[in-house]
């Protein structure tokens, strides 16, 4: 598979990395901070996308910035090129993204967190949230733990994990984010953030009785998790031909079936 790499910061670099060992090539590189310029023999490195040489990309996988994120997309979907997105933040602009994925009949998979770890985690926390959900005496909460350079909070995973088990639960009706100074209510699921020094992503979720404690937690050690999933969603949407805008959860159900 011929990848075009949007975005050259830390992703984008691990992405490169994990593609080459997995056999891919990576054709062009466009980074907003370069020049037109050679990386190598095979790939060039552009400032825009307007002005890259795509054809021979298979796929693009984009990470980049929330402002310029949309912008990418609808470049990309021009070209017609099959696009993995892992930049988020730019949600509010979904609409534009799907009328643009429609009209030029390409295809986009975006997702909070590319890992094939944490979405299998997602799915065994969601699981037992089922589980729990017949035994009042288990209550649920959990919290998120990241680097103090992380710059959003809560994070787009803990976002997902939590939303997630409230679907699955009927006595759990809302998330609270942030610190309270009361008695939780019965019907809240307590997610708090905490930032600090160079914590690698760390999402746990906890059902605790006055009995016992079931904790289900997930910690990512690098980036190399996400870029290689990232990796493998470029795959898969580039498997058979597919048109629309699909998400991390259209191939997780691919693989997992039922389970997904």
């Amino acid at each position: 598979m011929n990848i075009a790499l949007i975005g050259y910061g830390k992703m984008g670099k691990m992405i490169e990395q994990i593609a080459r060992a997995s056999g891919h090539n990576i054709t062009a590189v466009v980074d907003p901070a370069a020049g037109v310029s050679a990386k190598d023999d095979k790939t060039r490195i552009y400032k825009t996308i307007a002005e890259a040489n795509l054809d021979s990309a298979d796929a693009a996988i984009e990470f980049t910035q929330p402002d310029t994120a949309a912008a990418n997309i609808i470049a990309l979907t021009e070209k017609k090129i099959p696009a993995v997105i892992g930049t988020t933040g730019w949600h509010e602009k979904m609409n534009e993204v799907k009328k643009a994925v429609e009209k030029s009949g390409s295809s986009i998979l975006w997702a909070s967190n590319f890992s094939i770890g944490v979405n299998m985690f997602y799915r065994i926390a969601w699981y037992a949230a089922r589980l729990a959900d017949k035994f009042p005496e288990y209550d649920v909460g959990g919290f998120e733990f990241h680097h103090n350079k992380k710059m959003d909070s809560p994070s787009g995973t803990a976002k997902v994990l939590a939303e997630g088990v409230l679907s699955r639960m009927d006595r759990k009706k809302k998330i609270v984010w942030e610190t309270i100074n009361r008695k939780p209510e019965a019907d809240e699921l307590h997610f708090p953030s905490l930032r600090l020094g160079s914590v690698p992503g760390t999402h746990s979720l906890f059902f605790d009785s006055s009995a016992d404690t079931i904790e289900i937690t997930h910690t990512a050690r690098s980036r190399e998790g996400f870029a290689s999933g990232a990796v493998q969603a470029a795959a898969w949407l580039c498997s058979e031909k597919r048109c629309g805008v699909f998400t991390i959860d259209d191939m997780m159900k691919d693989i997992f079936g039922e389970l997904g």
